[in-house]
């Protein structure tokens, strides 16, 4: 038998969220809305709406439209409260939350939700606004609720400039590996996570820092312990000349690449920047090439692959012939007769 919703928050604790919520958000709830906030029956709601204005002499406004029941805060006539926020920036900052609610995780979106609806209260008007605008599609995304323990360690420790202990496994090791890094940026690309770090000294290790700078994928980060240790961000640091001058995330050397494009596929790469040295040229009506400079050949390889006939790589010739043995080895994956 599933346990009953009510086991998984304590009568204070939504009591309390419904109160901010009404407080805050200003807005108006249907009871079947509120059951699914507060991840309980409509019973306890009830009860909770009875405790709030008989207990607390919280003053409630109800109204039925058919046969559903609507509650929102009833406010004293009075000063208004100042305006910090535009309804467009609001209604960004929704956008901004829902758009990354994949790489937050549960945790994460539940606090910047409660963010949003006390920002909500400093809106001009009525204050109401719809939280479903926006949405996100998910597949292929990571689930970073496990996670959420570490993403707080990884901001704490950049915001106090404390060395980190990592346990790290990487995709292709067998086990963890315990590193020490000094936290410099966590960003996302392409529904992943990751933080960019230096190498710093082991306990007890003398001379120079280590000159390394690892790429972790967050998702694979197993334990993250800040240490009593500090350091300096490094003033020569800069993530936009390390990332973001090249296609490719992983850094080798820098080649460049020519391609092209046909038919809807030669739409699709025109309306995107996939490196900022990119030059386009339409050769035909449905033909487009392509150049740019790389630092990553097995994401060049992969990029042209999505594109499947859509697309052809002309350089560099080593890579054309990486391709090509790819593609070899594929058509011998589904030559196989089972």
């Amino acid at each position: 038998m599933p346990p009953k919703k009510e086991s998984y928050r304590s009568y204070g604790e939504r009591i309390i969220g419904l109160f901010v919520r009404l407080l805050f958000t200003r807005e108006e709830y249907s009871l079947t809305r509120l059951t699914e906030l507060l991840q309980c029956s409509k019973q306890t709601v009830l009860r909770l709406l009875d405790d709030l204005q008989r207990s607390y002499q919280v003053e409630l406004e109800e109204r039925r439209l058919g046969n559903r029941k609507f509650v929102k805060l009833r406010r004293p006539e009075g000063r208004p409260l100042p305006r910090t926020l535009s309804e467009m920036e609001f209604n960004l900052l929704l956008m901004c939350r829902d758009f990354t609610a994949h790489l937050l995780g549960e945790e994460l979106f539940q606090e910047a939700t409660r963010a949003l609806e006390k920002s909500q209260a400093l809106l001009a008007g009525d204050g109401t606004r719809s939280e479903r605008h926006f949405a996100v599609f998910r597949p292929g995304t990571i689930d970073y609720t496990p996670h959420q323990t570490t993403i707080r360690t990884l901001i704490q420790a950049m915001e106090e400039r404390r060395i980190l202990k990592l346990e790290y496994k990487a995709l292709e090791e067998p086990r963890a590996k315990i590193l020490y890094v000094k936290p410099l940026k966590v960003f996302s690309h392409r529904e992943t996570m990751y933080i960019h770090a230096r190498l710093a000294r082991k306990p007890g290790q003398r001379g120079p820092a280590p000159d390394y700078e690892p790429l972790l994928a967050v998702h694979r980060i197993q334990a993250a312990t800040m240490t009593d240790r500090r350091y300096e961000f490094p003033r020569d640091y800069d993530f936009e000349a390390a990332f973001n001058q090249h296609f490719g995330l992983v850094k080798q050397n820098v080649f460049e690449v020519e391609a092209e494009f046909y038919g809807s596929a030669a739409t699709f790469a025109a309306e995107r920047t996939w490196s900022p040295d990119q030059r386009l040229k339409w050769i035909a009506p449905h033909t487009l090439r392509i150049t740019f400079t790389a630092s990553s050949e097995w994401e060049v390889l992969a990029w042209i692959l999505s594109f499947r006939d859509g697309a052809r790589l002309l350089q560099p010739d080593s890579l054309r012939e990486r391709l090509k043995d790819n593609l070899r080895t594929m058509t011998e994956y589904y030559s196989v007769i089972i």
